[in-house]
């Protein structure tokens, strides 16, 4: 284990590497970055007659701007410097998780990204909660009823969940409860209310609750659908097996056999997968929920860096996700080897 571990941890630093050569690289070629789109400004606002001051002093005219203005624009981005050394220099930063400072934001990436947590982390994390806590016994439930009319009722609800798009159930739930043209029982936007923090402490949890449920709805509908039918189906498999008819003919009642037999066996691909969905609820902020519900969480800040080519945004926000997903995926394994212990990466080496 301990020697799979150690690989697995030096397999880490090429794909890191690669995944962030690869990227840097796209966005050599990508148009539009952060020095062409402050001259396409000056250019505007001198064709409009609104520059002054600074801008007047850039532009000049028909003539555009001067070449040594342009260079001290691209030296003030870093583009001074040829693609491989900025590269270099980036990965040397990444190493001490210095992930540079956002071109439009002042603000250094790593403060972006906490600042961003917040709104994402409980997005994140309710949906995982509410996720397994429903899912494994509605699960379990469907599987021991296998073909009745609750299986098929519910499979339906599940299916009809899964096929509604997250963003199409937020608006309509804006449209039913949130002073659409039906009742105004939930908050438009924001993750807490403008005074809250003049509220006790539990009018404090209570409007936090209360502004969270229509996005946690939204976000969680879709992952429930699809972790009901796989808790059905682990189970389902398990029961077929022929330890369960050998328990079964040896007396023992259903009950016992369901949950001292089976349920280990069948919660293995549920459990497995525990730590790489817990680790990334902290980061799956979605676009569409945070923008109908007006929520500034990591998943708009991604989706308006890339728009305005913030770059340092954009590679550090991918370094920092792509290290957890290594790492989640190195627990996952690990996870493995400890809910199911016949499993030995020594002997399938």
């Amino acid at each position: 284990m301990a020697v799979y571990i150690l690989k697995r941890l030096l397999l880490m630093i090429p794909t890191l590497f690669g995944v962030m050569l690869i990227t840097f690289t796209i966005t050599q070629f990508v148009p539009g970055g952060p020095v062409e789109q402050l001259i396409e400004q000056l250019e505007h606002a001198q064709a409009s007659g609104e520059a002054t001051g600074a801008s007047q002093r850039l532009y000049r005219g028909d003539a555009g701007l001067d070449a040594e203005k342009i260079q001290e624009l691209k030296a003030l981005y870093g583009f001074d410097k040829p693609a491989w050394q900025r590269f270099l220099e980036m990965i040397r930063n990444y190493a001490t998780f210095n992930l540079g400072e956002s071109y439009f934001h002042q603000r250094s990436v790593m403060d972006l990204i906490r600042s961003k947590l917040p709104v994402s982390v409980s997005l994140g994390l309710w949906t995982f909660f509410i996720t397994y806590l429903l899912c494994i016994p509605l699960g379990i439930a469907k599987a021991v009823r296998d073909g009745t009319p609750f299986d098929v009722t519910t499979s339906t609800l599940v299916l009809v969940g899964y096929a509604i798009p997250g963003f199409v159930l937020g608006i309509v739930l804006l449209v039913l409860f949130g002073g659409g043209s039906f009742w105004h029982l939930f908050p438009l936007r924001g993750l807490v209310s403008d005074n809250w923090h003049q509220l006790s402490l539990g009018g404090k949890i209570l409007d936090y609750l209360w502004h969270i449920t229509l996005p946690v709805i939204s976000l969680s509908v879709g992952s429930l659908a699809v972790m009901t039918m796989l808790t059905k189906n682990a189970f389902i498999e398990e029961l077929r097996k022929q330890y369960v008819l050998t328990a079964r003919a040896k007396g023992l009642g259903e009950r016992a056999v369901l949950y001292r037999q089976v349920f280990r066996n069948a919660m293995i691909p549920l459990v497995t997968g525990f730590p790489s969905a817990f680790i990334m609820a902290f980061f799956s902020g979605s676009i569409l929920i945070e923008t109908i519900f007006s929520l500034d969480g990591l998943g708009l800040l991604s989706y308006e860096s890339i728009m305005r080519r913030d770059y340092p945004v954009v590679l550090g926000s991918l370094y920092l996700f792509t290290l957890l997903g290594l790492a989640a995926k190195l627990l996952t394994d690990i996870t493995y080897v400890l809910v199911d212990p016949r499993i030995q990466f020594e002997a399938a080496e």
